[in-house]
């Protein structure tokens, strides 16, 4: 007998709590148990069932995330118990002034604090009713913010209702920021489609949660960390911070993962320089550390000054974010012909490091931000990313007599700077591009740059430097004239180079250590000889053929000639090869200067090992995608890659949505931290290493 449906309310009642129980191990325990799709099918059933049964409609629904319609203003929210500030410290010294004074009106001077990253977002407010949430509001001035309820319900890592049985009233307090990998996706996108980006991601939190439309704060990627209390009312509460964060975790409110304890001030500076070492890989930007003591006993006993309690502190980092004036506007030619616009400021010390100079990205984004030379901006650095213009300070723009600007806005050149051949953008692209192709001498420096790099042709000790100067002095033209080159010319070349530089004498290497530079080069050069199909497809530089794709190319034609010989239908029906990579490695292959140089290179002893096509695995790996990252100490990455790939596996350089999981060695940085952030599941090398023996033929 086929058992009975369940009704539609017990139905919905059912999806919602699977909803809610997904949202909570993806965004509070970091432990996912169901996929992307299985989720989003859950989603598609609740919804249909709530539009057939309107009366079953409940606020608290998943399905209520998506946005309603624009407020058109934010209502006024008294805050019952002040939202305060924090007072902040610089240096050691003033961490242990801070401790020692807590010591005095205490009598603990070695007490135990709770620690945690101090994110750089927008604090708020979440009100629950009886475990339900019934309102946001954001700080605001400390006494009064603004209701943001309708924009907050669309951030799936707040809870729409708490797990467990929670108080009468559990006001929240906590932090909603923007990851990093989130907000450069956004702007990407925003770049492509001509839509204004975000200036970093505090920002593109604040102004996110702060649409009068939430629907477009539905679509903004935000998160969200709880980290205090406000109003409370109900059972007691446990007697530490550090306690009531766990419980609030149990409730289901996410909590950073870096919170911990830490004792007396030497405590508080190695968890400060602990975070400062891994501040680049975290999947969110912070600003500093927040310290608060732990017992609430004594939090009570050091009581407030002004707006500010006396018993927790945020210790800051250096800022990262400085206004300097603009020198000049340039642009730099890439290896694709890419010609980018980037400013040249006055040295300024941001984060750490002396700026000298920022990308502008394209000439769509100069015209946004209207920068121009002479301009006082803000420029922001994030870890290692490369610094760029965050706004220009319009009042201080400079301007003549009557008030008009000095300079005028800032035009993409026509020509191209390096060879003069045409700048042309192609509709539907943003980056305008040389012509000049490798006539231009800033291609053909960064061609062979690209070329010679570890992940290509692996040619040892030809830096970037050493190859300018090859094309300055007109030894190479293609990358096929490397294998030409001779000892004297590498001599010759650096002889000339010392005295353009005006070196002296004094300064210039001895005979016997610039002949053994040279013959360690020309060593490199012809080790490089014998290499593979995967290695040359990609060091040729073809556009938008990056590593996993010419692996593709190799594996799926077996040699170079049917590769060179197929038209764009046929590469089309390669794996993960869609029309336009398709188009330019066609296009690429039918120009007669690169038949020219891949001849070229034949003829100069450059040689790879070609076989009979290989097809997709049908191994256990069939149809997923792996990343690897960090060190491995049994094999090298390589080596577990291919291992991998025989398996039936992609080895992808990046993680996505789409990748299934990650293996994660020794030092794994940011790629790990966005697949913890994309609830992708992670494997250490002992996993790996016994799935792998598991499945050897």
């Amino acid at each position: 007998m086929t058992p009975k449906s369940p009704s539609p309310a017990r139905r919905i009642d059912e999806l919602r709590r699977q909803i809610e129980d997904a949202n909570y191990r993806y965004h509070v325990l970091d432990d996912p148990d169901i996929p992307d799709i299985e989720y989003d099918r859950l989603m598609r059933e609740l919804e249909a069932l709530e539009a057939a049964h309107p009366e079953l409609a409940s606020p608290d629904s998943p399905t209520q995330r998506v946005g309603d319609a624009p407020s058109g203003k934010f209502a006024e929210v008294r805050h019952t118990v002040p939202m305060l500030s924090l007072a902040n410290a610089f240096t050691p010294e003033e961490i242990h002034e801070f401790v020692a004074r807590i010591g005095k009106e205490t009598g603990d001077f070695e007490p135990v604090f709770s620690a945690e990253p101090k994110l750089d977002g927008l604090a708020i407010s979440l009100r629950y009713e009886n475990g339900a949430f019934v309102r946001g509001a954001t700080r605001g001035d400390g006494a009064t913010g603004e209701d943001v309820t309708a924009n907050l319900r669309t951030i799936k890592a707040i809870p729409l209702r708490l797990r467990g049985t929670a108080p009468a009233v559990l006001e929240v307090r906590g932090e909603v920021y923007m990851p990093r990998a989130a907000f450069e996706k956004y702007n990407a996108w925003a770049r492509e489609h001509g839509e204004k980006t975000l200036a970093n991601p505090r920002n593109g939190a604040a102004g996110s949660l702060r649409q009068l439309d939430p629907r477009i704060t539905a679509q903004r990627p935000l998160a969200f960390f709880a980290y205090s209390l406000g109003e409370v009312e109900g059972p007691p509460l446990p007697p530490t911070h550090s306690q009531t964060l766990a419980l609030l975790r149990e409730f289901g409110l996410p909590v950073s993962p870096q919170v911990t304890t830490a004792r007396g001030a030497e405590g508080l500076l190695a968890y400060f320089a602990k975070i400062g070492s891994v501040r680049d890989e975290l999947p969110y930007d912070i600003d500093g550390v927040v310290y608060k003591l732990d017992r609430y006993d004594q939090q009570r006993a050091m009581g407030f000054v002004s707006r500010a309690p006396r018993w927790a502190i945020a210790h800051k980092f250096p800022a990262q974010e400085e206004a300097t004036t603009v020198e000049s506007i340039e642009v730099s030619v890439g290896r694709t012909g890419a010609v980018t616009p980037f400013a040249v400021f006055t040295p300024t010390h941001v984060g750490g490091v002396t700026v000298v100079k920022a990308t502008l990205h394209n000439a769509d984004q100069v015209a946004r931000l209207d920068v121009r030379k002479g301009d006082m901006v803000i420029i922001r650095r994030a870890g290692d990313v490369i610094p760029e213009v965050v706004r220009v300070i319009p009042e201080r723009r400079p301007t003549d007599a009557k008030g008009n600007p000095l300079h005028p806005p800032f035009v993409m050149p026509t020509h191209c700077p390096a060879c003069g051949s045409a700048v042309e953008r192609e509709e539907g692209e943003v980056v305008a591009r040389c012509t000049g192709g490798l006539y231009c001498p800033a291609q053909r420096v960064q061609a062979l740059f690209h070329f010679a790099s570890r992940r290509a042709m692996d040619i040892e000790g030809l830096g970037e430097q050493f190859i300018a100067a090859l094309v300055e002095f007109d030894y190479v033209h293609t990358v096929a004239d490397l294998y030409g080159l001779t000892l004297d010319d590498f001599l010759e070349m650096k002889r000339r180079a010392d005295e353009q530089s005006g070196a002296t004498p004094a300064t210039v290497k001895s005979g016997k250590v610039a002949t053994r530079w040279a013959e360690n080069l020309i060593a490199a050069i012809d080790a490089s000889r014998s290499t593979t199909l995967e290695r040359l497809l990609y060091a040729l530089g073809i556009r938008d053929v990056g590593e996993s794709t010419a692996k593709t190319l190799a594996k799926h034609f077996g040699a170079l000639a049917p590769i060179m010989a197929a038209d764009v239908d046929t590469l089309k029906t390669v794996p993960d090869i869609g029309p336009i990579v398709a188009s330019r490695i066609a296009h690429f292959f039918a120009e007669p200067h690169n038949r020219e140089v891949i001849a070229a290179l034949r003829a100069n002893g450059v040689h790879w090992k070609e076989g009979a096509p290989q097809r997709a695995s049908e191994g256990p790996l069939s149809g997923q995608t792996v990343v690897l990252t960090g060190g491995l100490a049994s094999m090298s990455r390589d080596e577990a890659g291919d291992r991998l790939e025989a398996l039936g596996a992609k080895v992808s350089g990046s993680v996505s949505k789409k990748t299934s999981f990650v293996v994660a060695g020794e030092a794994a940085g940011s790629k790990l931290a966005k697949a913890q952030e994309l609830g992708i599941e992670i494997w250490d090398e002992e996993r790996l290493l016994a799935f792998l023996a598991g499945h050897a033929s």
